[in-house]
């Protein structure tokens, strides 16, 4: 028994403390942007950022998403074991990302503060208690997930239906998170020069800086959290039943 919670525990201690860390470096450059362009504190819309910065975040973000990969990947042998240490470690990440600020910033106000929340392939925007939300579902997922493959041996697996309600509950949250900025640009977009590549995204480019959050839908988010909760629900049921 102590050596099933040895190797449950260890990568689970190593994981932890690196979203933990990562949190903190992702918080620090948070706080150096605010520091530059919003120097009064935080706020829509966004402040015009120099445009090798913009791509530069962009490039940070997608390297933020190659650094969990590799490590759940270091830290883990079956594909499924990988997938529950990326949720895991992104969950972490998220969470702590948001305690740090508060620590540090005094930020957000409230659990119903808007921030920015992802910017590939578009902006993502909504309440900050949202993303906390998710993440505790996806923390749910990844020790449902380590707790069976460890039982069966790593034979554990996931049904067709049970990734299908999964991936629709992700692409619904998705939806949530975009709903907002995407309904924003195209009511001020003007469609005649959308022909113009160079004009459509000076426009757009020009709007972001415009944007300020007016409605997150809240049906939209919460049925997203209902799929993923079912298809929680449908994973145990059927596990439970199967590695006892």
């Amino acid at each position: 028994m102590r050596a099933v919670v040895q190797r449950i525990n260890r990568p689970l201690f190593w994981i932890t403390l690196f979203g933990v860390a990562m949190a903190f470096f992702e918080s620090s450059v948070v706080i150096y942007l605010r520091e530059l362009y919003y120097p009064e504190g935080f706020s829509f819309p966004l402040s015009h950022i120099d445009s090798h910065i913009a791509v530069t975040e962009l490039i940070r973000e997608f390297f933020s998403l190659v650094m969990i990969l590799s490590v759940a990947a270091m830290t883990s042998r079956s594909f499924m074991q990988r997938f529950a240490h990326f949720l895991y470690i992104f969950a972490i990440w998220d969470i702590f990302y948001y305690v740090f600020l508060k620590l540090l910033l005094g930020w957000p106000e409230s659990v119903l503060t808007w921030d920015v929340l992802f910017l590939i392939p578009v902006t993502w925007s909504g309440p900050m208690i949202t993303p906390i939300l998710v993440s505790l579902v996806m923390i749910a997922f990844a020790f449902v997930i380590r707790s069976f493959n460890l039982k069966s041996g790593n034979r554990f697996y996931i049904e067709p239906r049970e990734w299908m309600v999964l991936l629709a509950g992700a692409v619904v949250i998705f939806a949530s998170f975009i709903w907002d900025y995407t309904r924003y640009l195209i009511n001020s977009l003007n469609w005649q020069t959308l022909r113009h590549h160079d004009a459509m995204r000076e426009q757009i480019e020009e709007l972001a800086y415009q944007y300020v959050p007016v409605d997150f839908n809240w049906f939209v988010f919460l049925f997203g959290m209902a799929l993923l909760l079912l298809s929680l629900g449908m994973i145990y049921r059927r596990n439970s039943r199967l590695w006892r």
